[in-house]
This record gives structure tokens, sequence and C-alpha cells, in this order.
């Protein structure tokens, strides 16, 4: 799709289709109950900071012999394009998503016919905890890169916390590191930020079992706006056009620029729906 088609009145606007960001959402009384039993987890587990320690994956050493002919033939390519190889660091699991990522991004720069990057500060928005760290790094080349997850300290099934998952993926990257932090709060400027699937609307967070008093989308994107250098990108992925629409309006009330677009439509993993990417600057 081209960024002409994507961002016309046809493409960006009618695919809203009369769904708009509320600016005083009203939620159902199911969605506070909902919310009020993830804030309580949310509070614990921010106040307690639990740490078992640094999680370290188990490498994978090769990847997962299921892959297809198509999936083989891509991943080799973007090897020897970037000169990784994931699964020498990180489970096959891990490592396939993390070349899934650099895979978007890759023909996201060649589509909108752009020089890869290279230096800069570069801030991750909603990081989880930063599984895909090496796959930022080995794209974007910056100087610092920074993943930011306001629900850091969420601690898993097996014990181990974000925090700790975090500190795996970042250790032995230079210059890398996670911040547990709100980023609608967060003032650090950056060269480049990038968001994969944003909140726009509240129904994802409750889908993961976060508060709805965390669901501030007009503050986080006035923040990326705030933060971004006057020469700097943002970058965003999105699932599909409702929720790139979405996006979109927050992006121009927080007086950010539209430059490029692109929807992915072959992916190294199947996905519900095709990962919309669009780029903005603050002018």
């Amino acid at each position: 799709m081209t960024t002409e088609s994507l961002y016309s009145v046809t493409g960006f606007e009618q695919a809203l289709s009369g769904v708009r960001p509320p600016d005083s959402p009203r939620y159902t009384v199911c969605q506070r109950l909902r919310s009020g039993y993830h804030a309580l987890w949310y509070r614990l587990s921010d106040q307690l900071r639990w740490s078992r320690g640094i999680y370290r994956e188990q490498p994978a050493g090769q990847l997962l012999t299921e892959l297809s002919n198509s999936q083989r033939t891509r991943v080799a390519v973007l090897r020897r394009q970037f000169g990784v190889e994931f699964e020498r660091q990180c489970h096959a699991l891990t490592a396939l998503k993390n070349y899934e990522y650099l895979d978007l991004l890759a023909q996201t720069w060649t589509d909108w016919g752009m020089s890869r990057p290279a230096g800069g500060v570069v801030h991750d928005v909603g990081s989880s905890n930063f599984w895909y760290a090496r796959a930022l790094r080995a794209f974007f080349r910056p100087t610092t890169l920074t993943g930011i997850e306001v629900e850091g300290y969420r601690i898993y099934p097996n014990g181990y916390s974000r925090w700790d998952y975090a500190q795996g993926y970042v250790q032995g990257l230079p210059r890398t590191k996670f911040v547990v932090a709100d980023y609608a709060k967060y003032v650090e400027p950056a060269d480049t930020i990038i968001s994969w699937y944003p909140f726009v609307t509240p129904a994802p967070v409750l889908a993961w079992r976060m508060p709805l008093g965390l669901f501030a989308p007009q503050a986080l994107f006035s923040r990326i706006a705030s933060n971004l250098n006057p020469s700097g990108l943002f970058v965003m992925i999105n699932q599909g056009p409702n929720e790139a629409a979405c996006a979109a309006r927050f992006c121009r009330k927080a007086g950010l620029v539209f430059r490029h677009s692109t929807e992915v439509r072959t992916t190294l993993r199947a996905r519900p729906m095709p990962p919309i990417i669009t780029c903005w600057s603050r002018c």
C-alpha cells in the first residue's frame, strides 16, 4: 500500500469508521472492576520490585526445524544483511521474533526509500521485557538505546520479573539499558523514538492486564513529540488500519507531522492483521 493511499481520506480517515480516540473515555462497570483488579497487582509489583536475579535464556544454537522454506530464505538474507545470528544468544522463539521485527523494519525502510539509520539516541516506548533489543540495535545502530516500560516489575509464573528478563536481554549490548518508567513523564531527548503496537483504545489495556489509570494516550504522544529532537523521527507500528487511524489522530493532535507509511503484508510469523508502520516528525 502506498503512502498516498494509506493516508488519504479514503485510507486512514475512512478506516476509522467513526472510532475516535476519546478525550474522556467512558468505561463500563465490568471494565472498571477489571481495571481495579489489575491496578492492585500493578501497585503491588511496583512497590515490591521483586527480582530473582538476571534471567538468561538458553541459546538455541539453531532455529526451529519447523521453519518453512520461505522463512529460512528470509532469515538467511537478514543474517547476511545485518550480520546477526540471534539464535546464538536467545531461545529459538525469541530469535525468530527478533528476526521478524528486524524484517519489518528492513521492509519498511526499503519501501520508504530511506537509508538505514546510524547513530543517535533511540528510545523504545512500551518495551515489555525488551526481548527485541538486539533487533533494534542491529537495525538502528544507535549510539545509545533505551527501552522504557511502565510495568517493569510484573512477575512471571517462573518467579522472575520483567526486570530480570530485560537485564538478561540487554546484557552484553553496548550502551543499551532498560528503564521502568511511564514514558508520558519521561523527559529525555531522542533522535529516534519507536513504539510497537501502542495502546490507543482501552480494550487492549485490559487484555494485557493493565489498569486503565495507565491509559493516557494523548499525554504519551505529547511526550513523544516533546522528547523528539527537531530532526528526529517517530516510528510507530500498529495492528491494522483502524488502530493506525486512531493512533494517527493522537499524533496529529500532539503536533507531529506525517511523513511515510507502509502496510507490511509478508511477515515472518503469521499475524491476524498486517502491521501498519508510520513515520512522523516534529516539522
